[in-house]
């Protein structure tokens, strides 16, 4: 795997490739290149700029660990829809490919998804998402794409600034909500007794 210099990354977090009008690539094409470049993560807006993600740092993966297998062990007592880690790519209404930190798709989202979708890109936006801010990401650019999140279809998302000790809360047609230095937080009523832990966010 090859190595990341941190300016380096920033830089093309901040900006995009731009692929058209000289290479049009399909959703079919886009999942190829993912594939054949598995040592690195691509998300597309919906422009179809490519968006390189650099690996998380140590810090940032121990919180995304402990943010997705909260969720997963949710996801096993109630045994219903479907949860992901960061590493589940989606295709949003607006043609962008997302990958949020952990995620989850309802019952009903997941009966519309067929076997041999699901082996790929799932053409859904994911009922509830949660975005974790690492030093890598951008600020505006993270709020921009849970504004976007909201706009095509989900339900409830959290982003997490473990820096400000901060859950900005998103709802449809809702102001969003700013959490400061919350212990918890509740999924209710969208994702019934789902109770995030923040600690080992907050102190990793």
């Amino acid at each position: 795997m090859p190595t990341f210099d941190p300016e380096i990354a920033q830089y093309w977090v901040n900006n995009p490739i731009q692929l058209l009008p000289v290479v049009a690539m399909t959703q079919e094409k886009f999942f190829d290149f993912c594939q054949q470049n598995r040592y690195l993560r691509f998300e597309r807006n919906a422009k179809g700029e490519l968006i390189v993600i650099p690996p998380a740092g140590g810090e940032s993966s121990a919180q995304n660990l402990s943010v997705a297998s909260q969720l997963y062990a949710w996801f096993r007592r109630v045994d219903i829809g479907k949860a992901f880690d960061s590493s589940g790519g989606f295709i949003l209404a607006n043609g962008a490919n997302r990958s949020p930190d952990a995620s989850w798709i309802s019952p009903e989202q997941l009966a519309t998804i067929s076997p041999e979708q699901m082996k790929k890109f799932p053409p859904v936006c994911p009922f509830f998402l949660v975005e974790l801010l690492s030093p890598s990401d951008s600020l505006m650019n993270t709020l921009e794409k849970m504004e976007e999140y909201i706009a095509n279809g989900t339900k409830l998302g959290w982003l997490i600034i473990p820096e400000k000790k901060q859950v900005h809360v998103y709802r449809p047609s809702q102001p969003v909500q700013v959490l400061d230095n919350p212990q918890t937080i509740s999924g209710d009523p969208e994702l019934p007794g789902f109770v995030l832990d923040l600690e080992p966010v907050w102190r990793p």
